[in-house]
């Protein structure tokens, strides 16, 4: 230890290992590596390990070196040192790499809720709605029993065999008794599978659902809606003297101006709109938390402007857009949910004598299927109403307006000829 110095490299910052070697001339060392420091001894005691295969133990305060102690084992150079000075060593490191893993997260359990993960994980409401709703469905049709945690855990504790022997006898039901359309069996199924995914993740489930395979689904989808004159006919029949009027009105002016969803309405606060630039704040479709801003027409401003001021929330910007009309208790103003949107769609369309099955998304379908008109079939110029992240969305839509204008082309020729 007699041929050991050191000092500290104040412009680097590192601490330096000075030793002579057996060669004419001398030689710094930097141990630029990890570093440990642990707490033992009555001081401080910092472990350095360097790139060279070097450690060197010393003790430290405030930035000064005291009573150096420093061994010194290398792989790579033929020096035996003191076995009490290598056991002190391999003691600090073992000190230090076999502390107690996980001690502080006591939340971590060993029969974890998977429901509850399952839901907390999925951004969207109407999701989180849909999952609760068909999970429960299997297990009181399986079981006879809600789901509660040890119920869940009980299922994702079967084997392969039986937990598709299960699932596909549910998919039966749904088939042949529920006569249920392919697409809803479809997705109460996937509710069942991103369950037993969730259980995979937090390490309380064996098996997969590979085998159990979604039914076909017709993979024409109707994007037909209503002509712009018959939708002009249902705004007319909407009394604008009246503060539910005012909201109506704004709220079907969205829907045809802007195609929104009816959720991307119900989840509007009075502050997203900006009536001097004419913008409004969305919670989009498969966007999360994250807004979009669109632009409005002058139509949908002069709606909006007119329904805020007659329900006196020009200063209540954090409160719903568009709340429920009903007599409630409190301050608070329950915020419209889709449904309801869905009867009053539903309901004003009835009484302007449309046939067709009308609701909030069946407006979207004719806002983008009339804009399709109205661009020449422009996929780009439409996207940016529809905001379809994919834009073969879009061309399913132009596909089924060209199909149905064609037909109905070829059928009147076909009629003129007898």
């Amino acid at each position: 230890m007699k041929n050991l110095s050191s000092r500290r490299d104040n412009q680097k910052g590192l601490l330096v290992f000075y030793r002579f070697f057996p060669r004419p001339t001398n030689q710094w060392l930097y141990t630029q590596g990890y570093f440990i420091t642990c707490k033992s001894l009555g001081h401080s005691l910092n472990v350095r390990v360097s790139v060279c295969g070097i450690i060197g133990i010393h003790s430290c305060d405030n930035g000064c070196i005291r009573g150096v102690k420093i061994s010194l084992f290398a792989l790579l150079i033929n020096e035996i040192f003191s076995d009490v000075m290598s056991s002190f060593a391999a003691a600090l490191l073992e000190q230090n790499f076999s502390l107690p893993i996980g001690e502080s997260f006591h939340a971590l359990s060993n029969d974890p809720d998977v429901i509850d993960q399952l839901l907390k994980d999925t951004c969207s409401a109407g999701t989180r709605r849909v999952y609760h709703a068909d999970i429960k469905d299997f297990f009181v049709y399986s079981t006879g029993r809600e789901p509660d945690r040890s119920l869940v855990l009980e299922f994702l504790h079967l084997e392969q065999r039986h937990a598709v022997a299960v699932v596909l006898k549910f998919k039966s039901y749904l088939s042949l008794e529920r006569k249920l359309a392919e697409a809803t069996i479809n997705k109460k199924i996937s509710a069942i599978k991103s369950m037993v995914a969730m259980g995979r993740k937090l390490g309380v489930c064996g098996f997969v659902l590979q085998d159990v395979k979604a039914l076909k689904v017709q993979t024409y989808r109707d994007t037909s809606g209503i002509e712009a004159h018959e939708y002009a006919g249902v705004l007319k029949l909407i009394d604008l003297t009246t503060t539910k009027g005012k909201r109506d009105y704004a709220i079907l002016r969205l829907l045809w101006d802007n195609a929104l969803r009816r959720n991307e309405v119900c989840s509007l606060n009075v502050g997203d709109f900006n009536p001097q630039v004419g913008t409004l704040q969305i919670l989009g479709k498969g966007k999360g938390t994250q807004k979009v801003t669109i632009e409005l027409t002058r139509k949908t401003i002069e709606a909006l402007t007119d329904w805020i001021l007659a329900s006196g929330k020009a200063t209540k910007l954090v409160d719903p857009m568009f709340g429920s009309m009903a007599y409630r208790k409190g301050d608070k103003e329950d915020r419209l949910i889709g449904e309801s949107i869905r009867r009053l769609v539903d309901g004003l369309c009835k009484k302007a004598g449309i046939s067709k099955k009308m609701s909030p998304h069946r407006i979207r379908h004719s806002s983008i299927t009339t804009a399709l008109d109205h661009s020449n079939g422009n996929y780009r110029k439409v996207q940016n109403l529809s905001r379809h992240a994919n834009i073969d969305t879009i061309q399913k839509y132009d596909d089924n307006r060209q199909r149905q204008k064609q037909q109905r082309e070829i059928s009147g020729v076909l009629a003129d000829l007898v």
